[in-house]
């Protein structure tokens, strides 16, 4: 072969190479409509049925010289592309997500920020009790210098016949005590008829691991303008733990924070297993605050201030922990429980490390 003729065929070559590029290309924004209409209409991105119907066709249709299982190979090289493409077009346009906004959201608890660069710790009791209990954990909680108190007044439980919780009547108590002390309350509701209600008795609705992907609760969460704390589920991906927020933020309220509170694994060692990886990842991935539950991650009170550092080291907005005046006589979670003292040694090593 001359090399005319060698050069005229790579010329042509590098012709065709371009006009696949072009095909490719318009084929991938054709790609990322449908990757559009599937989102709205939360249709699944990956339809098997659908691509083994495009390859059964192209396949009939091969006349060589490429052999069909060679057609198959490159085409389903070329599907996974498109998938991966709707997958990342669907990131970029979450509106939880960092690319689709560069700056932090900063959540306003009056003279608090959340998220605004300096981290706190969020503590109190996992069930409202009474007004007493609560009393004597503010009043503890004031003079170390906290300023946001949490406490379980509706309380969904693994077993139907545990505690769940005073509702109502626990909110008022927090708003009561909150009031006295000038402090900021966390509460988790559990039904979306109570949203509303929420927010003229508490700063901060928290929506619990169980309901992360209670989709009617978190559209009602999305309704409201009250900042929201919404929990990583037991058993729930990165992915959906955002789309979760997607839920609330989309609907309106951007005063949303995320909460690492560890996941389910074989581990037994610990209560959960706490996933310290999520928080520099969800603080890559999105722009909304990052906290990290030590109590429920790890339900041993002997690793919660090694847990917190490290949760702080790793880039959270703020750690929860949980505190009870007696532990041993709580209506719930009592093992995992701090003491007041045990919380006030857990609370100066935390601050000796330099990292709040």
């Amino acid at each position: 072969m001359s090399m005319g003729k060698l050069e005229q065929l790579r010329g042509q070559l590098d012709s065709i190479n371009i006009q696949l590029l072009e095909l490719l290309s318009k084929r991938a924004h054709i790609v990322q409509e449908i990757g559009q209409e599937k989102e709205k209409q939360g249709v699944p991105k990956f339809d098997p049925v659908r691509e083994k119907n495009m390859l059964e066709e192209l396949v009939s249709r091969n006349n060589g010289p490429f052999d069909h299982e060679t057609v198959r190979h490159l085409f389903k090289q070329i599907f996974q592309a498109s998938l991966k493409l709707q997958q990342t077009e669907n990131k970029k346009q979450l509106l939880v997500s960092r690319k689709k906004q560069k700056e932090n959201t900063v959540v306003p608890l009056g003279d608090i920020t959340i998220g605004g660069g300096k981290p706190l710790i969020i503590a109190g009791p996992c069930s409202v009790e009474s007004y007493e209990q609560v009393r004597q954990v503010a009043a503890a909680l004031k003079a170390s210098g906290i300023t946001v108190l949490r406490g379980g007044s509706f309380k969904p439980r693994t077993s139907p016949y545990d505690f769940q919780g005073l509702g109502i009547e626990g909110l008022k108590i927090l708003k009561e005590v909150a009031s006295e002390f000038g402090l900021k309350t966390i509460s988790e509701i559990v039904d979306p008829a109570h949203i509303e209600l929420a927010g003229s008795y508490i700063d901060v609705i928290q929506i619990g691991a169980r309901n992360m992907q209670n989709f009617e609760l978190l559209k009602a969460a999305g309704d409201v303008r009250t900042p929201i704390l919404l929990k990583r589920g037991m058993a729930a991906t990165i992915d959906e733990f955002l789309h979760a927020a997607e839920y609330i933020v989309s609907r309106g309220n951007t005063q949303v924070m995320l909460i690492e509170r560890g996941i389910r694994t074989y581990e037994k060692a610990t209560r959960n297993t706490l996933d310290i990886s999520a928080v520099p990842i969800l603080k890559q991935e999105s722009h909304l605050p990052v906290l990290v539950d030590v109590t429920h991650s790890t339900g041993r009170k002997d690793i919660l201030a090694p847990c917190a550092k490290a949760a702080l080291a790793a880039g959270a907005d703020g750690v929860m922990v949980e505190v009870h005046p007696d532990p041993a006589t709580a209506l719930s979670d009592a093992a995992q429980q701090l003491n007041i003292d045990e919380f006030n040694r857990f609370y100066a090593e935390v601050k000796q490390s330099g990292l709040l």
